[in-house]
This record gives structure tokens, sequence and C-alpha cells, in this order.
């Protein structure tokens, strides 16, 4: 950022932290509801499960595959412009999309230039939390994801209304309109005093040149400046030299392919077992709520000293309640049923929510934060892509939604577990390293010891030869001469 107007944890980071909780419920609760349209899509487009799974897919993965764009924008421009630029991509997207004529259409517009506008906006309203807070950052991060269940509450409902009296071209232009209110969260972002060290201007450090040789400027082609850059940008350096950030980014990839699933198909699942469509988007709304009134709670928690070195494994604990509580599901799609379903989703989502960045933010440094930020999205991105077109292919082959929450438990649990135990093998090596390293320094200190001693009694001995050897002549003159 070019200048340091504001001071982290001043009294300015509590309107950045508003601005960031408005953000994400913009950005990533507008998913949520995708749902609500998925019918009307279908039939106006003459589509299939399968093809109309395509769009909130394409969504999906833009707001996390443009991560490593989004994290130059912010080194080159700053969260602010970045934020605004996001703003007016979403609504640019949203608006052309109203005259789509054909899915592809609705893919590109809605799809690819909203997406990546809701990427610009979310990503930098979390990396100016991150920045803003240091003292607070697990709270504050938790109070700025009360953003996405105030979406996921409100988006539904508003989704709905919309469809109803407008048609789903009237609510995507208006919902363009809400998209710009982006740019007026975008302009509170100040910028703010760090404690980072700058980065270098050169991503490759140059090598030293020899005093004794004349000096020569080595060549590097574009080529390599640009690998080089991207290496960088996508935090390969972090990725080869921290063990927990390799086992975060596999293990939160493979779980992001069952998470969306129950979002975009629990309305769809709904309707179709007879529950009315005003209440089966409620459905969505009661997740949303009651995380409104769960994240601060659960966020004073996490937040406490005792348990940072346990926040991974929360992470973890928490996916896998959330995949256990998918199979609830497929029991009945009775309304009380599902009713509980959501209850009980909204506290493991809530555990998930609250964790999923703060852990990322405690395993890498906060002056590399964006680059492992677009890294994890990146794979995300591929992740969100792949997963809803497959549910919708296997919807289509077997006309059965309980397959799609099978689908989604599977690699939740699956993954949690495999975070678990990759923490656990990581913090056991970095134990066993420490103690080595004690081990050897105690060594050494032995060493140093006995070297010092020898070498005291080293210089004992010799003074006192010395002193022999100058006593030595006079006691045999004297005996000589007694002689």
């Amino acid at each position: 950022m070019p200048q340091a107007l504001e001071q982290a944890d001043g009294r300015w980071a509590w309107v950045v932290l508003l601005a960031s909780l408005v953000t994400q419920a913009l950005t990533l609760g507008f998913p949520s509801c995708i749902g609500i349209f998925f019918t009307d899509l279908q039939r106006d487009f003459q589509a299939s499960n399968t093809e109309t799974s395509w769009f909130p897919s394409i969504m999906g993965a833009t707001i996390h595959g443009g991560g490593p764009l989004c994290g130059i924008l912010i080194k080159r421009f700053g969260c602010r412009v970045t934020m605004i630029l996001g703003g007016v991509l979403a609504s640019l997207g949203m608006v052309v999309s109203t005259f789509s004529a054909s899915l592809t259409h609705l893919f590109i517009t809605a799809g690819l230039i909203t997406g990546l506008g809701m990427c610009f906006s979310f990503q930098s309203s979390i990396t100016a939390v991150g920045l803003y807070f240091v003292r607070r950052r697990p709270l504050a991060n938790a109070l700025a994801s009360i953003g996405i269940s105030l979406g996921v509450t409100l988006w539904p409902l508003l989704a709905g209304y919309l469809l109803e009296t407008l048609g789903w071209r009237g609510a995507f232009l208006v919902v363009g309109g809400i998209f710009l209110h982006c740019c007026v969260c975008g302009a509170m972002l100040r910028p703010v005093a760090t404690n980072v060290v700058p980065e270098p201007t050169n991503v490759v450090p140059e090598p030293k040149e020899d005093p004794l040789l004349p000096p020569e400027k080595p060549t590097r082609s574009c080529l390599a400046t640009c690998v080089a850059s991207i290496r960088y940008h996508l935090a390969f350096d972090i990725l080869r030299h921290n063990m927990g950030f390799c086992v975060y980014i596999v293990g939160a990839t493979w779980m992001i392919l069952g998470l969306p699933l129950p979002h975009i198909f629990l309305v769809p699942y709904a309707m179709h077992h007879g529950v009315d469509e005003y209440w089966a988007a409620m459905l969505m709304s009661i997740i949303g709520f009651c995380n409104i009134f769960l994240r601060p709670v659960a966020g004073l928690l996490v937040g406490r000293k005792s348990l940072a070195a346990y926040r991974k494994y929360l992470f973890a604990l928490a996916i896998l309640a959330n995949g256990l509580t998918n199979l609830m599901c497929t029991a009945s799609a009775n309304f009380q049923v599902l009713l509980a379903y959501c209850l009980v989703y909204s506290l493991s989502m809530c555990g998930a929510g609250i964790l999923i960045f703060q852990v990322l933010m405690d395993i890498v440094p906060m002056d590399r934060f964006p680059s492992a930020l677009g890294l994890f999205s990146i794979l995300c991105g591929v992740a969100s892509l792949v997963s809803p077109p497959l549910a919708g292919l296997l919807l289509d082959k077997t006309n059965d939604f309980s397959y799609v929450f099978y689908l989604s438990s599977a690699f939740l649990i699956s993954g949690a577990l495999f975070m678990g135990v990759g923490f656990y093998a990581e913090e056991k090596k970095k134990k066993k390293k420490k103690k080595q390293k004690q081990q050897l320094k105690r060594d050494g200190q032995a060493k140093m010891e006995d070297a010092t001693s020898e070498m005291t009694s080293m210089c004992a001995l010799t003074s006192e030869d010395k002193d022999s050897a100058k006593r030595q002549p006079y006691p045999e003159n004297t005996y000589v001469t007694n002689v």
C-alpha cells in the first residue's frame, strides 16, 4: 500500500471489518441462492441437470480460481482498488447476463465475469482484515464471516421474491445493481501501517559477484522471469518447505469437492419431494440465520490463546461433523427432517467457516498470505468446477438426490481424516527435529566444555613447565658449586 494512514488494531479497523462483512455477504452469500433459479434456467434453456450445473460450478470456480490474479493486483494496487474493480466486474456480468440467449452466454457473463469480480472483492476483504487486525485476528475473522451467514439468510429470500415478481432475467438485473455496493465497501479500505517487511523487487536473488573478477551482469530470459514470478505468486516456495501448508492445501481442496453440493441441491431436493418453493428456500435461510449467532461465539472460543495450537484440529473436526451431518438428508426428505438437518448442519458449517482462513493465517506468514491464498483459491476453483457437474451427472444417471449427499459426505469425511492425521504427523515431525536440535546443541556445548577444560589444563601445564625451566639452571649451578 502506498501510504500508511491507519494503524493496525486501531479504530478504523472496525470500519474495515464492517466493510468486509458486507462484502462477504454480497459475494460468498450469493451462490447459496443459485439453486432457486435452477429449475427456471433448466426450463428456459431446455437443458439437463448436468448442463445447468455448469453455471454454479463456473461461478464457484472463478470465485476461487481468480486468487492468483487477485493477489497480484493487491500487491500492485492495494486492497481498495482491487475491491472496487471487483464490484464493477460483478455488477457488469450480472447486468449483461440478462440478455443471454443460451447457456453458453450465461456461463461467460454471470459465471465467469461475475465470478471474477466477486473473487476480487472477497479476497481483498479477507486480506484487509488480516492486515488491520493482529491481536484480535481470530475474532475479526469470525465476525467478518458473519457476512456469509447474512448472505445465506437473505439472498434466498430476496432471490425467491425477485424470481416470482420479475423472472430470472429481472432478478439478475437487480442483483447486478446490488453488487455495486462492493465499490462502496472498497472505498472504506484506507491504507494501513503494518510490520510486514517489504518484499524484494527481484523475485529470484541474483548471484553475488566475485570481487577478484570483473563484474559481469547476469542475463535472464523473459521466460525465466515469468516462471519465477508465477512460482512466487503461487507460493511454491512455501509449498516446498512447509509440510503443514501441503497438508492444508491437499485436504481442504479435496474437502471443497463436497462442500458446495448441499447449497446447490438442497432446495431442488426439497422441491422434488413436494416441499413448497417458499419453504424450500427458507431451509437455506435457516442455515444462515443460525450462523449469525453461532459464529461470534465460536470466534471468541477459537480466539483464546489456550486453543491456538489446536485450531487446525478443530477445523478438521468441523469438516468431519459436516460430512456426517449430510447423511441425515439420505434418511428422509420430510420437511421436519430437513429442518433438523439445517440446524445441525449450521453448527458444523460455523466451525468450518470461521477456521478455514484462520488456519491458513496460522500456517503461513502474513506477508505471504496473499500468495498462499492465491494457490489455495485456484485449487479450490478447480474443485468447484468439477464438483457440481459431477453431482449433476450422478443425478441424471440415478434420478436420486440421495447419491449427491452420499458423494458430498464421502469427500468431506475423507478430507477431514487426511488433515487430522497429516497435521498430527507434521507436528510430531517438528517435535522430533526440535529434540534433535536440542540434543546436538547439548552435545556441542559438552564438546566445547571438554575442549575448554583441555585447553585450560594444557595452559596450566605449559605455565608450570615454563616456571620449572626458569628455575632449573639455578639449582644445577648451586649443586656444581657445592661439589
